[in-house]
């Protein structure tokens, strides 16, 4: 079964609770998303921790109910 684009973000967001989530589907099919995380979580962190961060935040649906994520992570912009 598919997820939707809102359980994606509600999870990245209840594993990452200050996060700024942006999905897209790329396909229309439910199974192929983008997301884009913004988090000052990932300070400091290499990017291979960032998306760890996010597949955690996944519980494990990656490969199962959501088949492909294209991820994209950073920090807030300075101000």
């Amino acid at each position: 079964m598919a997820m939707s684009p809102s359980e994606i973000e509600n999870l990245i967001k209840q594993g990452i609770p200050d996060a700024q989530v942006n999905i897209e589907d790329l396909r229309g099919d439910g199974d192929h998303y983008a997301a884009y995380v913004v988090s000052k979580a990932f300070e400091g962190k290499t990017r291979v921790q960032q998306h760890q961060m996010v597949y955690e935040a996944l519980q494990g649906r990656m490969g199962g109910e959501l088949h492909a994520l294209a991820l994209q992570t950073t920090t807030p912009p300075e101000n």
